[in-house]
């Protein structure tokens, strides 16, 4: 299972910047949005428990043909005491 993302950053000037990872996260209104690699091909995208938070949302992209998608949305509870999840092929989500 290849779980690198190669990303390509993009600065005002135009130039861009490579780099790998297996997850990254977006700073966006005072929250952390993760992406990472979910196996198959699909990529999970999904929000950090906060305290307070009584659930949050996953949205898995699967790619279906050429220029083609699905999007699916996961609600789940919210438990910030448990240690943070790393979805992988081995978890039933």
């Amino acid at each position: 299972m290849n779980t690198g993302l190669q990303l390509l950053l993009e600065h005002d000037d135009g130039a861009q910047t490579e780099a790998s990872c297996t997850r990254f996260a977006v700073l966006w209104q005072g929250k952390e949005i993760w992406i990472q690699t979910a196996g198959n091909g699909q990529l999970l995208i999904g929000v950090d428990v906060e305290e307070g938070d009584a659930e949050y949302a996953n949205l898995l992209l699967r790619p279906l043909a050429t220029n083609l998608v699905s999007l699916q949305l996961e609600m789940e509870a919210a438990d910030p005491s448990a240690d943070e999840h790393v979805h992988t092929d081995e978890c039933d989500h």
